[in-house]
């Protein structure tokens, strides 16, 4: 019976057919997806918080509402990649619990300080725009509710990349001090945000997989690469730079060369020795405690309507 499901299973990833929950589907395929798509989860959950940093000091009204409206965004592609998640057999809580315990990794990126409000348009076009280039391949994973769940998400983050863009434009044409500010900012997550995309695929065992069951379509050196050949050209529209003395043109593999990423850093902030590695954990624990007696309430109000429902229901039927 295995023996014939796993077929069925294999026939349908080259097929590309959708997996969908009640499916049969291997354990190690059910263990990837729960790690990928709960660290997805979580990075969007974390990803709130450099970001909310900037919102009482944002410079506008509007910049002020675009940013909540693009916090809130976030809050909601982790409810989407949750709801997800859940579908494969384990609980949100579980999936919490293990993030608060340091169990589960989300995103490198979201350790490190958002100095300046520059800082917000440059995770807006970088950061954001390193995740785009991640997630849209995503869309076509064969797993159903996570490609279904990055459809939204994709086309939410494309308008942060814009509004990050655009917020480093308007710096980059003003005074000397904004157009400090600017580079300044892309100077200090240029190179984090390379490492967005994971180890070098010699050092990457999980992709291999990932891609043999079509839930990654391209390897982490792939997107790279097609992240920098991208910013290069962008950055010039903003008459900035990029802070890598390798980079250039290769006429010969028609992608840009560009230098070492430093992966001690890296490692050193995966293992939790980042900028503010302790002050996100500690940030996301607070919040999710002092928030119980929301989660309790909107359990209780949502068992007692149930119960008049269901009373409606049967009253009702007795009553004919």
């Amino acid at each position: 019976m295995h023996s014939s499901e796993q077929e069925l299973f294999n026939h349908k990833i080259d097929q590309e057919v959708r997996i969908e929950p009640k499916d049969w589907m291997p354990e190690d395929y059910r263990r990837m997806l729960i790690r990928q798509m709960s660290q997805h989860a979580h990075s969007e959950i974390v990803g709130m918080l450099p970001e909310g940093n900037w919102i009482t000091r944002a410079p506008s009204l509007r910049r002020k509402a675009t940013l909540i409206a693009k916090v809130q965004d976030e809050a909601g592609h982790g409810l989407y990649l949750y709801s997800a998640t859940e579908t494969l057999g384990i609980t949100r809580d579980e999936t919490i619990e293990q993030l608060h315990a340091g169990k589960a990794k989300y995103s490198s990126i979201f350790n490190y300080p958002t100095l300046s409000w520059a800082d917000i348009g440059a995770i807006g076009w970088l950061v954001d725009g390193a995740a785009i280039m991640n997630q849209v391949p995503l869309c076509r994973a064969s797993y159903g509710p996570y490609a279904r769940a990055m459809i939204r998400i994709c086309k939410e983050e494309s308008f942060h990349q814009r509004q990050g863009f655009e917020i480093l434009l308007t710096l980059s044409r003003g005074s000397q001090a904004q157009k400090e500010m600017c580079q300044d900012a892309i100077n200090r997550w240029w190179w984090p945000s390379l490492m967005m995309f994971g180890p070098n695929d010699d050092a990457s065992p999980n992709s291999q997989r990932s891609m043999q069951w079509k839930i990654k379509r391209f390897t982490n050196d792939e997107l790279r690469q097609k992240f920098v050949d991208v910013c290069v050209d962008q950055v010039k529209i903003l008459g900035m730079g990029l802070p890598d003395k390798d980079l250039k043109w290769n006429a010969e593999t028609g992608h840009y060369d560009f230098g070492e990423i430093n992966w001690e850093e890296f490692y050193e902030v995966l293992k939790g020795n980042g900028p503010c590695n302790h002050e996100r954990l500690e940030a996301r624990k607070k919040a999710h405690a002092e928030g119980r007696w929301v989660r309790e309430a909107a359990a209780a109000h949502s068992m007692k309507k149930n119960n008049l429902n269901t009373r409606e229901i049967y009253g009702t039927q007795s009553a004919k």
